[in-house]
């Protein structure tokens, strides 16, 4: 899992770079193919290899534990530079980033509140620890399971964040560097009922077309969130359709798995892109979504809109309004001359003859 920390430092010559941390947990999505320790080429955290063992067959922590029980592991942190790096290690917990959904790590200024607060590391990480070019450490822990802890799965990570700053550069007045860290994911599951829940909510309908039908396509984008209501992980797969006018289909985009892991407790906006939209139409969309892991679980909501044309009808009105105007004004025109009243006879001028 890889992590950029942005660090926005000013230039002042007698103090250099004096860095003010925006630590910020850069979003780590879930590979569709079979997971990888995490590592971005410099250095890597996985569990640590069995005895013997070049390698770890685990890309991640899983474990589980009643409340109250003990669980001991070990991360190791692999350097494969030429150069040796310090690292601030770090256990917290996982979310999801709102936008998009992607799986992230709280950053090291937030305290973590779940199972990031359970692990304890061994006193060799209580400051920082360095690792020689070409090397590896090996750093114990333990997770103690609170007498509290609710049952179901809590998620969070152990992360190794470089100390030194990178790639300085000059931004306006202001020199930005970039710190990383790279972070092993963490599951852990306390026994008791699971309890899946999974729904669609707050579905609507942006539209944009063009000022006249025939110049263009009409294009919309259909917005939703899901909502993991229950205390597990689920990995949703979402489908999406549209009824016109007596049932007729313009839209059907089958389930498709999202490749995202939503956590309990987790709320995630996300988009569709309807390239093609109906320029004029009454239409009802409909968002459904489950999980392959849990064939019962299943959530769908809907939004209506409706698909007019505004300003070709708007022009069709004006156009109309002024044909209805000007009838009007020629059928007024003609009673008034059918309802003149005729001239009266000059007889004078009949009796002079």
């Amino acid at each position: 899992m890889r992590i950029r920390t942005r660090i926005r430092t000013s230039p002042r010559p007698a103090y250099g770079l004096l860095p003010v941390l925006l630590l910020l947990g850069a979003a780590l999505f879930l590979p569709a193919a079979p997971a990888a320790a995490a590592d971005n080429g410099t250095w890597g955290v996985f569990p640590t290899p069995a005895a013997g063992a070049g390698t770890s067959d685990r890309a991640y922590f899983f474990h589980q534990g009643a409340a109250g029980t003990t669980v001991g592991d070990s991360v190791t942190i692999l350097n494969s530079s030429d150069t040796e790096l310090t690292f601030r290690v770090f256990a917290t917990d996982a979310r999801n980033t709102p936008a998009g959904g992607a799986f992230a790590l709280l950053p090291v200024d937030r305290k973590p509140q779940d199972v990031g607060a359970w692990v304890s590391l061994a006193p060799q990480a209580a400051t920082t620890v360095t690792v020689p070019p070409k090397g590896r450490k090996d750093i114990p822990f333990t997770v103690k399971v609170p007498q509290d802890a609710v049952p179901g799965d809590h998620v969070g990570g152990i992360v190794a964040l470089n100390t030194a700053l990178e790639g300085g550069r000059q931004d306006g007045r202001v020199r930005v560097a970039v710190q990383r860290q790279v972070g092993a994911r963490l599951y852990f599951r306390v026994p008791g009922p699971m309890t899946p829940g999974l729904s669609v909510e707050d579905v609507r309908v942006s539209r944009s077309a063009p000022v006249l039908p025939w110049l263009g396509k009409a294009r919309a984008t259909v917005s939703y969130a899901l909502v993991n209501r229950g205390n597990v992980v689920v990995e949703p797969k979402v489908s999406v359709s549209a009824r016109g006018l007596f049932g007729r289909r313009l839209l059907e985009r089958p389930a498709r798995d999202l490749k995202l892991v939503l956590l309990p407790g987790q709320r995630i906006e996300l988009t569709e892109p309807w390239p093609d939209a109906p320029q004029s139409d009454r239409v009802a969309v409909t968002v459904a979504a489950g999980a392959a892991a849990y064939p019962d679980l299943a959530s769908e909501g809907g939004a209506e809109f409706l698909a007019v044309p505004w300003p070709a009808v708007g022009a069709l009105l004006v156009v109309a309004g002024a044909g209805i105007t000007v009838r009007v004004l020629r059928m007024r025109r003609r009673r008034a001359a059918a309802d003149a009243p005729e001239p009266a006879p000059d007889l004078a001028g009949a009796r002079g003859r």
